[in-house]
């Protein structure tokens, strides 16, 4: 998804500033504007506006101490390619107006680089690291809006909720795990509003490019490093080598695809042509072999109101809760057998349509953590081998 420029074809940056400014007033007092609110901008007001938030100055800030910020940036896979992101915006000939802000999933602001006048403007409104950055704090802005609306978003002066706000631009758009779907956080780019360029979407939409094909690198080098200190222990199979997330190394006698469930000491894990495996530690990750002779996996589903899920293959086994989405994911999965659902599908069958790509890639992402290759994907399917029994429970 790209982002989408907040001026319209044509329109002087100026002028169009101070329209959407005169149409902040009219809506927020009641008249209808001149200029109407772009459809994401009436929605994000409708959901401060439930909240209590009001427009009129600044709403009360929410931020976290230092040394939490430092546990955050330490646990962000962000602090990997952070110094690319600054490199990216520092290159730009209009980086000296220009605010970087990086934020984790929560809307927390990890990291922010700016020069010392642009940094100035944004203390004055609480736009500083540790500062939670979400609608529900702030109002509408890019940032929180971002992770309102799972998509990259640009807004400009009276489109900000916060009359505070108004002489700002914002663009952003949210970073997600290549590996998982997860999301990690949001690049942002700000600035004083008459310097908005039109270019400034793309410049984030490269940063965010660029973050995630990093992290994917990265990532793969991690896994080359253990499949290499490892080959001698896969001398004989079948078994395999995963990281800690269950992402495979290298395999010896079975085909498990690219990922199975991220192991646990002293949990079975089920792996679909091996079976039950007792995962055993080895440096940065797993040795995964056959705990058991049997290589068909059972799942059985009860459909209580609070969902249990249990695994069987051979002798072992766990039986654990699931969320309710989960479990419907499962059934639906079960259901449509071998031929499987793509993401736009899926999205259909729990949402009612197919606005929620996002979320349901996330959603089986999560799934796929905790079952790992058992759930296929391309299209999304149980996996040759798996056999389930829905219970319906009460």
């Amino acid at each position: 998804m790209v982002v989408h420029s907040a001026v319209p074809p044509g329109r002087n940056l100026p002028t169009h500033a101070r329209d959407l400014v005169r149409m902040h007033e009219a809506v927020i007092g009641g008249s209808r504007p001149a200029v109407p609110p772009r459809p994401l901008v009436s929605r994000s007001w409708s959901r401060v506006l439930s909240l209590g938030l009001t427009a009129d100055g600044m709403n009360a800030r929410d931020s976290v101490p230092g040394d939490e910020v430092e546990r955050r940036r330490h646990g962000s896979p962000l602090r990997h390619v952070i110094e690319d992101l600054r490199q990216v915006v520092g290159a730009t000939s209009d980086s000296a107006h220009m605010l970087l802000v990086v934020t984790d999933a929560d809307g927390i602001i990890l990291w922010r680089e700016g020069s010392s006048a642009v940094r100035r403007k944004a203390d004055t409104l609480g736009f500083v690291e540790g500062s939670e950055w979400t609608e529900s704090r702030v109002g509408t802005n890019a940032i929180g809006t971002a992770l309102a609306e799972a998509a990259p978003i640009e807004l400009l002066a009276g489109e900000h909720f916060e009359q505070n706000q108004h002489p700002w631009y914002c663009t952003a758009s949210p970073i997600h795990d290549p590996r998982t779907g997860e999301l990690l956080g949001v690049i942002d780019v700000s600035g004083p509003a008459l310097t908005l360029h039109p270019a400034i979407g793309a410049l984030v939409e490269t940063g965010k490019r660029l973050a995630e094909s990093e992290l994917w690198r990265t990532h793969r080098q991690r896994l080359e490093r253990l499949r290499q200190m490892a080959e001698p222990v896969l001398a004989s199979g079948p078994a395999l080598v995963v990281d800690e997330d269950g992402w495979v190394a290298h395999s010896v006698g079975v085909s498990a695809g690219e990922r199975i469930a991220a192991p646990q000491a002293g949990q079975v894990v089920a792996v679909p042509g091996l079976g039950a495996c007792l995962p055993e530690p080895i440096a940065d990750g797993w040795l995964v072999r056959p705990a058991d002779t049997a290589r068909t996996v059972r799942l059985d589903l009860d459909l209580t109101p609070a969902p249990l899920l249990s695994l069987r293959a051979g002798d072992t086994g766990w039986r654990r809760p699931i969320t309710r989405r989960h479990a419907e994911i499962l059934v639906r999965l079960e259901k449509a057998g071998r031929d499987g659902l793509s993401a736009v599908a899926l999205s259909h069958a729990l949402y009612g349509d197919a606005e929620h790509l996002v979320t349901v890639r996330a959603e089986v992402s999560r799934l796929r953590r905790l079952l790992g290759a058992i759930v296929d994907t391309r299209p999304y399917r149980l996996a040759e081998g798996v056999r389930m029994t829905v219970h319906a429970g009460q």
